[in-house]
């Protein structure tokens, strides 16, 4: 089972839910990886202590133009749906600015010359970890200047495999990163907070997730402080609330020294707990299917 817990904003509690119920299920027994899908910045690894187990590099191929095979049709440029073959006829100006590709090769196919080979271009890497006590911790972590964490993102959920139960911390935002990673999911959790922004980029989320006929449940952290429009448009949408968390200051400073709070705090370790079984009934059943 493959359980991506996402949300629409930063600053949500994505993390927060993801780490301490990867912590309440492998204390369990259950087998079970976390994936930090989110590779522009990935902190996962600040609550657990760990040992590498493996390390490798993500690559794309990029096109590489031989200037002096090249006929100027600027047939590769237009075949570029991402701009990423800058153009100027009149000058003879032909350069590819790879940042900007994304390695679909459609440049190499258009090519009628033979201008164009390629060459490999690092993304970023996918680091896997043993935990102590806990299970796996797979990070996705993009190299520094690349514009698309996609390839990083799908390689680190392939490294998860499809054995026990797979929770992929997914990126903020209802962009690319964050479809490929919910793409992969068997049961989508969405985390936000009662406010006017929350409930906002909520339904972001959930417009996106319909687009992709997923179904979701949510999570109203810090559910003392703010409104109530958020548990009325999920009552309207008739989607799942699994949990309210409460505002609370010693899971706040607990949080923000890199400790989990569910391994300190009885309450919360119940109730992901019964998180951890709301979810897996949920799957089972099919009960959360629209």
């Amino acid at each position: 089972m493959k359980i991506a817990v996402a949300s629409g904003k930063g600053g949500t509690g994505k993390t927060f839910v993801a780490t301490n119920l990867f912590h309440v299920l492998a204390g369990r027994g259950d087998k079970v990886t976390l994936v930090d899908c989110d590779a522009e910045a990935p902190d996962d690894l600040l609550f657990f202590q760990t040992e590498k187990i493996s390390e490798s590099e993500v690559t794309h191929q990029v096109p590489v133009i031989n200037k002096d095979a090249c006929t100027w049709c600027g047939r590769c440029s237009k075949w570029c749906n991402y701009n990423a073959i800058f153009y100027v006829p009149t000058a003879k100006m032909i350069e590819v600015i790879e940042n900007l590709c994304h390695g679909c090769g459609a440049c190499s196919f258009a090519c009628n010359s033979g201008a164009i080979t390629e060459k490999p271009v690092v993304l970023g890497s996918v680091t896997s970890y043993k935990t102590s006590g806990e299970g796996s911790l797979i990070e996705a972590r993009m190299r520094v200047n690349e514009m698309s964490p996609v390839r990083v993102i799908k390689a680190a959920i392939k490294e998860a495999g499809s054995e026990g139960v797979t929770i992929m911390d997914s990126p903020p935002g209802t962009s690319c990163p964050f479809v490929q990673t919910v793409d992969k999911a068997d049961y989508v959790l969405l985390v936000t907070e009662p406010t006017p922004f929350g409930l906002s980029d909520l339904k972001q989320s959930v417009e996106t997730l319909k687009t992709m006929n997923k179904s979701c449940s949510v999570i109203i952290n810090r559910a003392d402080i703010g409104d109530t429009e958020v548990k009325r448009y999920l009552k309207e949408e008739k989607i799942p609330l699994l949990a309210e968390i409460n505002y609370d200051h010693e899971i706040a400073r607990a949080y923000s020294e890199g400790r989990l709070a569910a391994g300190e705090n009885e309450v919360l370790a119940g109730l992901f707990s019964e998180l951890a079984d709301k979810i897996t009934d949920n799957h089972g059943t099919g009960s959360n299917q629209r």
